[in-house]
């Protein structure tokens, strides 16, 4: 008990602004819409975070409409330009303030010449008359658009767990995805654990509750704190025999509530910070392919096979086929979604991240890109060819790490037909060696902001540790993980073994 008393104090301690910093940022990632509004100026965030040569995951693509008029798209925005990318005008009229209202993940300019965007919270159409954009309501409680695309001139929205076909002017239709051939009704390990982590596996009633637990753990740090300095601040006035009743009152209110507090909600605190270590590397490793069933009463029992696992969509008018990416493989229809998607038996590699490019090429040839890299990927031969590093694919015969040399972000050929691919760490790369993408002008440096969900992620993540610890701070999330553990338990059997029975009164 001596062994445990002392560690769960002096590690809580060292710990204590890590875990005020984990709670806050948890709660801030529950509730994005609502935060939406808020920015940070980049210029006032370490360098890793500032906007340069198109990094972090700026441009999710482009778009262009004609030589003159080429759209540059994603977490900056909108900004209109030309094909040689000398100039740029911000185009986010009508979009709500705040740069994740503005965080754009597709576009498309369709044959009736109507131009739309997805957005995280909806989708947008351009005004022509009014010059701005306005909101185009959905049947569906979810808003974040993931992908646009037209067939047989009407419009296409992929949503994270459907797809809408736009009937009319403001109408849309939700098109039922069959199940996928051979369907085990099971769920992604990783998708479970977050959903656990963040609440989300009961709603709103869930997320609340983590909230709850996030205020716990800020209360269970700032008492224990308090505890900690106040018997320091008592033996001195001890030693200079000075009245402390008061301290030691404080002390013993802070005690008892830390107590009570702390062995009521133990399970649920252990919970919480066991499934937030696999959430990150290296842990995350080892669940990240991993598939269990779903859990009942839940909401990932959704009755919906394809529940927040849609990323993109394409139609091959060769083949006359949908191909659909999603987080467990790329899947294709060729009869009009009447029967059950079946899966491509060559698939390309992908980060559990998600695809982030998706464009066909060629006959029967696709790009594929995501934090494993850039990939031309030929379904029905199975070739696979690294199109950055331009060398055959090769896959591991050992699970690692799920991300790869090259984070892609986006591709674009829109620059003078030169081949740019956007890396989340270094930007844009010209992979053919040709012309260099020109720089983001200043104006866009200025108002590419860092939302401050984005910032309460990179915290939550331990990614911004890493301007203090350099790689090594992808042990933080692990090792944080481990020592809260012990510091719940060893708080726990302390109480059981000393505090238990105790009747403390305050005076």
């Amino acid at each position: 008990m001596k062994f445990l008393k002392k560690y769960h104090k002096w590690l809580a301690v060292v710990f204590t602004l890590f875990i005020i910093l984990f709670s806050i940022s948890g709660i801030l990632l529950n509730h994005r819409e609502l935060f939406s509004h808020l920015d940070i100026n980049r210029n006032y965030l370490p360098s890793d975070y500032q906007a340069k040569n198109w990094n972090n995951a700026a441009v999710k693509s482009t778009l262009k409409i004609n030589r003159d008029t080429v759209f540059i798209y994603g977490n900056l925005g909108i900004w209109k330009t030309n094909s040689k990318f000398d100039h740029f005008q911000n185009f986010s009229t009508g979009l709500p303030s705040g740069i994740d209202n503005q965080k754009i993940f597709s576009m498309i300019y369709t044959s009736k010449r109507e131009l739309y965007a997805g957005t995280l919270f909806g989708l947008y159409q351009f005004n022509t008359q009014e010059q701005k954009w306005t909101l185009i309501p959905m049947p569906t409680h979810e808003k974040l658009v993931v992908d646009l695309i037209e067939k047989d001139g009407q419009l296409l929205v992929l949503l994270r767990s459907n797809l809408l076909i736009k009937t009319t002017n403001r109408d849309f239709k939700i098109i039922e995805l069959p199940q996928p051939e051979n369907y085990d009704h099971k769920i992604g390990l990783f998708k479970t654990l977050w959903v656990i982590h963040s609440g989300e596996i009961y709603g709103t009633i869930g997320k609340l509750l983590v909230d709850l637990v996030g205020l716990i753990f800020i209360f269970l740090s700032v008492t224990g704190l308090i505890i900690f300095i106040n018997k320091y601040r008592i033996k001195n006035k001890r030693r200079k025999e000075k009245p402390a009743a008061k301290l030691r009152s404080i002390n013993l209110w802070n005690l008892i509530w830390h107590n009570k507090i702390g062995w009521t909600t133990v399970i649920l605190l252990i919970i919480t910070t066991a499934t937030g270590m696999f959430l990150r590397p290296p842990l995350l490793v080892a669940i990240a392919y991993a598939k269990v069933g779903k859990i009942p009463g839940t909401e990932l029992a959704s009755p919906n096979p394809w529940f927040d696992k849609l990323r993109r969509i394409a139609y091959d008018d060769e083949n006359h086929r949908y191909l659909v990416a999603t987080l467990d493989g790329i899947y294709y229809s060729d009869d009009e979604f009447q029967s059950n998607l079946k899966m491509f038996y060559y698939q390309p590699p992908v980060s559990v991240m998600g695809v982030n490019v998706f464009e066909k090429v060629a006959t029967n040839t696709y790009l594929i890109g995501s934090f494993e890299g850039l990939f031309v990927w030929n379904p029905a031969s199975g070739l696979i060819w690294d199109y950055i590093k331009k060398e055959e694919y090769l896959r591991p015969t050992k699970i690692g790490p799920p991300i790869g040399d090259f984070l892609v972000t986006a591709y674009s050929d829109d620059f003078d037909g030169q081949e740019i691919v956007f890396d989340f760490d270094l930007g844009a790369i010209n992979i053919n060696r040709g012309k260099t993408f020109p720089m983001q002008s200043n104006e866009i440096t200025e108002a590419y902001r860092m939302s401050l969900w984005n910032l309460a992620l990179e915290i939550h993540t331990a990614r911004f540790y890493k301007i203090f610890f350099g790689p090594f701070y992808i042990l933080i999330i692990p090792i944080s993980g481990f020592v809260i553990l012990f510091i719940l338990v060893s708080g726990f059997l302390v109480w059981w073994k000393w505090h238990r029975k105790k009747n403390y009164k305050v005076h």
